[in-house]
């Protein structure tokens, strides 16, 4: 299992991560910010916990994206 975490209101909307993984990302067309799809919000950041297979795209997504707030922790 891995962890997805996201600090949304830093994000420049540049849809790096949705090109990596859009299975896991989405533009949001309110405020052009990419969103966590199924993360929940906790104090600004946004988190959700997914299987390994997920890993390899999100990996791609945390080093591409250019404003670093993109965090995936192995549990």
């Amino acid at each position: 299992m891995i962890r997805i975490i996201q600090h949304r209101i830093k994000c420049i909307g540049c849809n790096a991560c949705v090109e990596a993984a859009d299975f896991r990302w989405r533009i949001s067309k309110k405020d052009g910010k990419c969103t966590l799809v199924g993360g929940l919000e906790k104090g600004g950041f946004y988190s959700i916990v997914v299987d390994d297979d997920e890993l390899g795209p999100n990996l791609l997504a945390s080093k591409n994206c250019p404003v670093k707030i993109i965090k995936i922790i192995k549990l």
